[in-house]
Order: C-alpha cells, then structure tokens, then sequence
C-alpha cells in the first residue's frame, strides 16, 4: 500500500443543479483545495427534512482531496453551499496507484505554482 494512500480523502456532496455543482467544483480545483471534482448525473434524493419526508432532484459531485487540505476545503464548501445542511461525507482512501496518490497530492499542494495552460 502506498503511504500516501493515508493521506488521500474522497468527500461526496449533492448540489441542486449542474450550475452549482460546476461552480463548486472549479472553486475547490481553483483554491487547490481539490484535486478533482467530479460531478455525476443527476440523481433523485428521498430523505427526512423538518418531519417530512421530501423528494429532490440533485446532483451528486464526488472530491478528491488529501487530509491536509480538507478542513479549508470543508469550510470552504460548507461556505459557498446553498443548502443550510449541505451534505458533504469524508472517507479515507486505504488504498490507490501510486501515480495517482502522488497527482493527487501535488495538485493539493499549497507551494505548487498555479497552472494557466489547457
């Protein structure tokens, strides 16, 4: 298992729509708070909300970041949200390619100059 594996978080969220779930996403990659978000297609949500139970159409985005970086990612995430209780999952990666690991880490890196090519 890569050592790096120990630091890497995968985090899920929902977003009302796909013009959310792309802001977000491009904040977090801006900031290096993430380095990859990806956002899925949408999905019908049922849960308990206030005593009733609801139905939402949402989009789920799934964020790859490292332990470092999460808590200004979950602040910043909890900040630009527009639900009052956004969901957002944090799970720890046990395990991964090694190049991948490594990606992940230097596009979260704060030292890391930021890029302007395509």
């Amino acid at each position: 298992m890569d050592t790096a594996a120990n630091t890497a978080l995968i985090v899920f969220s929902t977003l009302p729509d796909i013009e959310s779930a792309e802001q977000l996403a491009k904040m977090l990659v801006e900031r290096r708070l993430a380095a990859c978000v990806s956002i899925g297609a949408p999905v019908t949500s049922i849960y308990r909300w206030e005593g009733a139970i609801e139905q939402a159409c949402e989009v789920p985005i799934t964020i790859k970041t490292s332990t470092a970086r999460y808590p200004a990612m979950q602040a910043a995430l909890l900040d630009a949200h527009p639900y009052d209780v956004p969901e957002l999952l944090a799970c720890a990666v046990q395990d991964g390619a090694a190049p991948y690991l490594r990606w992940l880490h230097d596009a979260t890196a704060i030292d890391q100059p930021d890029s302007t090519e395509c």
